[in-house]
């Protein structure tokens, strides 16, 4: 898929080929880099509470990693996951 067609799919479905994509793929890169920007993007998105517990706890990382499509944070990832899909037109 090109750009243009990323964009006009929803953030919930950006963030289920990108993370499918990076699992079967092993690309542990994209997943450790989605980690990394979910409590920033938490923050953005207005979950300054989930923010918190994120920083201290990976479970919890590794869960929001796994349905970090959803809602306002799904929205805030959004370029994340153009950009990876981008960069992988087969994803």
């Amino acid at each position: 898929m090109d750009a243009k067609e990323l964009e006009s799919l929803t953030a919930s479905e950006l963030h289920d080929r990108a993370v499918r994509y990076a699992v079967h793929h092993g690309d542990l890169g994209f997943l450790w880099k989605l980690l990394t920007v979910i409590p920033a993007a938490e923050a953005a998105s207005g979950h300054d509470t989930e923010t918190a517990n994120d920083l201290t706890r990976v479970s919890a990382l590794l869960s929001d990693a796994l349905a970090a499509g959803e809602g306002d944070l799904g929205e805030a990832l959004r370029p994340i996951y153009i950009e990876y899909l981008s960069k992988h037109p087969d994803a």
